[in-house]
C-alpha cells in the first residue's frame, strides 16, 4: 500500500520528525495537533475552547489534504492539561462532531512542549476505499 504524508508546516515536524497527518490504504490518522496560531505562537491563550477550535481547524484540515471528511473521523482523543477545561474542549468538540459521533477519550496529561497549549486533540479516519 501507498503511505502518504501531510504536512501543517509546523516547525515541530521536522524537528521530531512526525507528518501531521498519515494515510495508507483507507485510514488515516491525524498527530496531537496543538493550537498553533498562524504564523507561529499559540492561539487564544489561556482560552480552552478558542485552542481547542484552533486544533480542529488544523487537524481538519490535515484530514482534507489526506482526502478525509469529518464524517470518516472514527475516534478523536482529546488531551488537557487542566480537567476544568473538559466542557469548554468538549463544547467545541460537539460543534463539530456532534452528528458524527466519533468515539472519544478525554485525558488530562501534566503538560505539553509548550507550556501556553492547554489542549490538543488526535483524530484516526477511515475514508471509502
Amino acid at each position: 500500500m501507498t503511505r502518504r504524508n501531510v504536512s501543517s508546516g509546523s516547525y515541530l515536524e521536522p524537528q521530531i520528525g512526525f507528518s501531521r497527518a498519515a494515510r495508507i490504504g483507507n485510514t488515516i490518522a491525524i498527530a496531537g495537533t496543538a493550537p498553533i496560531a498562524e504564523g507561529g505562537g499559540t492561539a487564544a491563550l489561556g482560552d480552552a475552547y478558542g485552542q481547542m477550535r484552533r486544533c480542529l481547524e488544523i487537524a481538519l484540515k490535515a484530514l482534507a489534504e489526506a482526502g478525509g471528511r469529518p464524517e470518516d473521523t472514527i475516534r478523536t482523543r482529546i488531551l488537557l492539561t487542566r480537567a476544568g477545561d473538559w466542557a469548554e474542549a468538549a463544547r467545541a468538540h460537539g460543534e463539530v462532531f456532534a452528528d458524527i459521533r466519533p468515539v472519544t477519550t478525554v485525558m488530562v496529561v501534566s503538560g505539553f512542549v509548550d507550556p501556553d497549549w492547554l489542549v490538543e486533540i488526535e483524530l484516526d479516519a477511515v475514508v471509502e476505499p
